[in-house]
């Protein structure tokens, strides 16, 4: 139940196609994986989605997909929400071809599920750190249609890169400015010109909480229902046509927005994440062993002998001859050669990190393996993959690169912000130009 004594509901817009977020998204080069189902911090996004919104009170759930894929990727993973003691439904595919954005996904699907409560409804590619009876109370006060999470950002990290909202005095939004210059900034909002003044702007946090039943019968307006038909997103159709008309939208700040949807904001999230920056995700996770340095090993990895050395990962922590600094993560049956280093490092089922790989800020996906001397940061290292590394000829992985599922790479491989796509066997390489996307071994005749 919401914090007023009625019940939210929660929608998850689940649909998009997760193109930024390549290779992360990908199973093979031609088969996507719902952005739902992106491996993070021990279970799948979605997964958090639910528990997160679930010990808010959230009971139901309504599902936005798209495509058969997509739907029952999800679909297959969470059921109607037995395991995880929730209802949830599923658009259905013959609706498909209303969801051209995510206002008109929202707006078709009320109809189909004929929702009349409270709802939030948010993406499923974001974590969220907020209090939904919070949310709900400034809902209540400014009678608002819609009320929209929003993040407070200086006017530096605005600059060029997010959208502000204009707001009256009554604290409704009365306009929207899409990713203004710094001068542009000062010039709307003079406050924000003065050295160090501190003054953070809201900006779109793409979490909204609506009024079910009003919305729809604003949804029957005809200019609105063409604009459905076409493409309607909510941040840059369906919010500014609402403002325009004179309804009320209302912003609420919260405290942390984690951006998923590429490989560097799901890296940086991941690093706050599991350095304690979001406390209600740190409520759901399992308590650490040690919180100085905070790090959490499954009790089967504690127990698994290295090859090499014959010890066990608990007897090398004590022995000092590994080293799990702040912010790490271990599954299960993993094993951790002598000399490692692990910082900020989420390392899942079934990896094997050999004898002096040091991992900083990375994201090992399962049963992946990392060869000896490898130096790995700022990377995403996804499920099944083989990092043949030596001492003499060790793999360097730096500045975001990610690995698809299933890469091979050999002794002596050096990556600098590159993309590499599933299950392709890469030779040697050290020269690639930093942003390059390996699609096909095609891609590599240049430098090899």
């Amino acid at each position: 139940m919401g914090g007023g004594g009625r019940e939210t509901v929660g929608i998850i817009l689940a649909g998009g196609r997760g193109e930024r977020a390549k290779p992360i998204t990908l199973e093979s080069a031609d088969y996507i994986r719902s952005k739902a189902l992106i491996p993070f911090a021990g279970r799948r996004l979605i997964e958090w989605v639910i528990d997160a919104c679930q010990e808010q009170g959230i009971r139901r759930f309504y599902v936005v997909a798209q495509g058969l894929e997509n739907r029952n990727q999800i679909k297959l993973l969470l059921g109607h929400g037995e395991r995880y003691g929730v209802d949830i439904q599923y658009s259905r595919a013959r609706f498909d071809r209303y969801n051209v954005g995510s206002g008109a996904g929202t707006l078709h699907n009320l109809e189909q599920w004929d929702l009349r409560e409270q709802a939030l409804v948010l993406p499923v590619d974001s974590i969220f750190e907020f209090s939904l009876a919070e949310m709900e109370a400034t809902h209540r006060s400014n009678g608002a249609l819609v009320t929209v999470a929003a993040v407070p950002r200086t006017a530096e990290e605005v600059a060029g890169k997010y959208g502000v909202m204009q707001t009256d005095r009554s604290g409704l939004v009365s306009g929207f400015v899409e990713k203004p210059s710094l001068t542009r900034i000062h010039d709307l909002f003079p406050e924000t010109a003065a050295a160090g003044s501190g003054v953070q702007l809201p900006t779109n946090a793409g979490m909204y909480l609506i009024d079910s039943r009003r919305l729809r019968r604003v949804a029957r307006d005809p200019e609105l229902m063409r604009m459905a038909q076409q493409r309607l997103d909510w941040g840059a159709d369906l919010l500014p046509w609402q403002v325009d008309h004179g309804l009320p939208v209302a912003v609420h700040p919260i405290a942390r927005l984690g951006d998923l949807g590429n490989v560097e904001d799901y890296l940086y999230t991941l690093k706050d994440v599991l350095g304690g920056g979001y406390p209600q995700m740190d409520r759901l996770m399992t308590v650490p062993q040690s919180r100085d340095p905070r790090y959490w090993i499954d009790e089967t990895s504690l127990r698994t002998r290295d090859e090499l050395a014959g010890t066990t990962l608990a007897e090398k922590i004590e022995s000092g001859s590994v080293v799990i600094g702040p912010g790490v993560r271990i599954g299960r049956h993993v094993e951790i050669g002598p000399g490692v280093c692990l910082e900020y490092a989420d390392i899942g089922d079934g990896v094997e990190v050999r004898e002096g790989a040091c991992v900083r800020r990375t994201a090992c996906g399962d049963s992946s393996v990392i060869g000896a001397y490898a130096d790995i940061s700022d990377s995403y290292v996804g499920p099944m993959v083989q990092v043949q590394s030596e001492r003499r000829r060790p793999v360097r992985l730096e500045s975001f690169t990610a690995l698809g599922d299933g890469v091979h790479l050999w002794p002596g491989t050096e990556l600098s912000r590159i993309s590499v796509y599933p299950r392709l066997d890469l030779p040697m390489v050290t020269n690639l130009p930093p942003g390059t996307s390996i699609t096909s071994n095609e891609d590599l005749v240049p430098w090899v």
